[in-house]
């Protein structure tokens, strides 16, 4: 580590780690777009779990700011009552990552909080850079409002989907939908453009998610540091709907999460936050590599139901 400090480190992780770091081949940020989308679709079909049993999985089209919108619907209730309604935004640097890449989350997230999950295909830079992925999220959401019976809609994101989860926020908080948001799940989120973080020092290097990948990332989607959907720690959190903030202890972009849950617990925004203590970034779709993962993903996914039972009056 850069500081001469040794970190806590599953084993579980350690192992899949030491087989990543051993292999061969070019690493992802020399690849075009196309074959690191690819790389990272092969990674997560060998390294996530099946999707497993639900009633309901039903691709479609819906109307976006540039043309059609892939997403896909989970629900494991044909016969559902209106409630709830969860938006998911995946992760991948708004480079790579589809409807696929986080398949497996989905579903489980579906299961564990008995809530039809609509996921987004948003598009990805380079073809399409800053600000056509926050566009497409904020449309995805209001035709979710407007289309999908529901009571309030959840946002959730990992990664760059963490960041688009907290930008369409921040949206629908100044601009709402026909629906209210009622809570949010940014998982490991970027919330800045700026890399001084401890984080960075410690975890840059040889924990799946690197800085010269980061920096691909951010050269390709070419995001406008003054733009709150951008750096959405730059900006006022005030108002924002209760949330359920996770990080990992060995991400570079941990160190960013825990200040952007700072931020909403002195903007007053009822706020959980959780570590995932000696695991990766990526880990909510790596739950077959890494079987510990499955104990976050349940402990967030717990979290998140009892605040949106709470926002509800459910409880």
């Amino acid at each position: 580590m850069a500081d001469g400090t040794t970190h806590f480190t599953r084993p579980d992780v350690a192992a899949f780690l030491a087989f990543l770091n051993s292999q061969e081949g070019p690493k992802m940020e020399e690849l075009p777009p196309a074959g690191a989308r690819e790389m990272f679709r092969a990674m997560t079909q060998m390294a996530d779990s099946p999707r497993g049993e639900i009633a309901t999985v039903e691709d479609r089209a819906i109307p976006g700011p540039a043309g059609e919108i892939p997403v896909r619907l989970y629900d494991t209730r044909p016969d559902r009552a209106i409630g709830p309604v969860m938006v998911f935004f995946h992760g991948g640097g708004w480079v790579i990552g589809d409807l696929d890449t986080h398949d497996g989350w989905c579903a489980e997230a579906a299961r564990q909080l008995d809530m039809p999950v609509v996921a987004v295909d948003y598009r990805l830079a380079p073809e399409h850079p800053f600000p056509a992925a926050p566009e497409d999220c904020e449309a995805a959401a209001r035709w979710v409002a407007d289309n999908v019976p529901c009571s309030g809609l959840v946002l959730a994101g990992e990664s760059a989907g963490g960041n688009l989860t907290i930008a369409t926020a921040l949206t629908l908080r100044d601009k709402p939908a026909s629906k209210p948001v009622i809570a949010i799940h940014p998982i490991y989120p970027a919330v800045t453009t700026h890399n001084d973080w401890q984080s960075y020092r410690d975890f840059g290097e040889g924990h799946l998610l690197t800085e010269g990948s980061m920096t691909w990332f951010g050269d390709h989607y070419a995001a406008d540091p003054a733009d709150y959907r951008a750096s959405p720690l730059d900006f006022p959190a005030d108002g924002l709907p209760p949330t359920v903030l996770v990080t990992a202890g060995l991400d570079p972009l941990r160190d960013q999460g825990r200040a952007y849950a700072a931020k909403l617990v002195e903007a007053g925004v009822t706020t959980v936050y959780r570590e995932g203590v000696g695991t990766i970034h990526g880990y909510i779709n790596l739950s077959q590599a890494i079987p510990s993962a499955k104990n976050d993903i349940r402990g967030a996914l717990t979290a998140l139901k009892a605040i949106v039972a709470e926002a509800t009056g459910t409880a």
